[in-house]
C-alpha cells in the first residue's frame, strides 16, 4: 500500500501516536490520506503537526444530503521541513447535517482559518473556536442557504 520509506515511516509514527483514532485510508508516495473521528479531530491534528506538517493548503466539504453527512477534508502540507515539503496529509472527517459542528484547527494550524471561514460560509459547518466565523466570500444581501449545499437551487432555474 505505501510506495515510499518515508510515506511508511509517517503512517508508522501516526498509527504508534494515535492507534485506533485514525484510519489510514490510502497512501502512497507523497500522498497520505488519514481519516478520524470529529471527537479526535484535534488530537489527530496535533499529532500531525508534531511530525512537522505545519501548513493548511485547503480545506473544504461535500454534502452528501442521501446520508445527512458533510465529508470534511483538510490538505495539509510541511513548509519548514525539507524532507516532508512534497508530501501531502489529507485529513478527512464526516460530521452529521444534523449539527454541523466541529472544532477549528485555526489554533494548531493558523493556515486553517481562511479554508474554514469559506467552508463556513458555502456549507453552512460551524467550526467551534473559529476566531472569525464570519461572512467573506458572499455578497453582503446574501439571504439563501449555503451556495453548495445539495438543496440550494440557483434562481430562476
Amino acid at each position: 500500500m505505501v510506495n515510499s520509506l518515508m510515506e511508511k515511516d509517517l503512517v508508522h509514527n501516526l498509527k504508534k501516536i494515535m492507534g485506533k483514532k485514525l484510519t489510514v485510508t490510502k497512501s502512497k508516495e507523497r500522498r497520505i490520506k488519514i481519516e478520524t473521528i470529529p471527537e479526535n479531530i484535534l488530537e489527530v491534528a496535533t499529532a500531525i503537526k508534531k511530525l512537522g506538517f505545519d501548513q493548511v493548503m485547503s480545506n473544504g466539504g461535500t454534502d452528501y444530503p442521501d446520508k445527512n453527512l458533510f465529508k470534511l477534508d483538510y490538505h495539509i502540507i510541511s513548509v519548514n521541513t525539507k524532507k516532508l515539503r512534497r508530501t501531502v496529509l489529507q485529513l478527512t472527517t464526516h460530521i452529521s447535517k444534523d449539527n454541523p459542528s466541529i472544532h477549528t484547527l485555526s489554533n494548531i494550524f493558523p493556515s486553517a482559518s481562511y479554508h474554514e471561514q469559506e467552508t463556513h460560509e458555502n456549507l453552512g459547518i460551524m467550526f467551534e473556536g473559529h476566531p472569525r466565523m464570519e461572512r467573506l466570500l458572499l455578497p453582503e444581501d446574501w439571504d439563501d442557504i449555503p451556495p453548495l449545499l445539495k438543496e440550494f437551487k440557483l434562481p430562476g432555474r
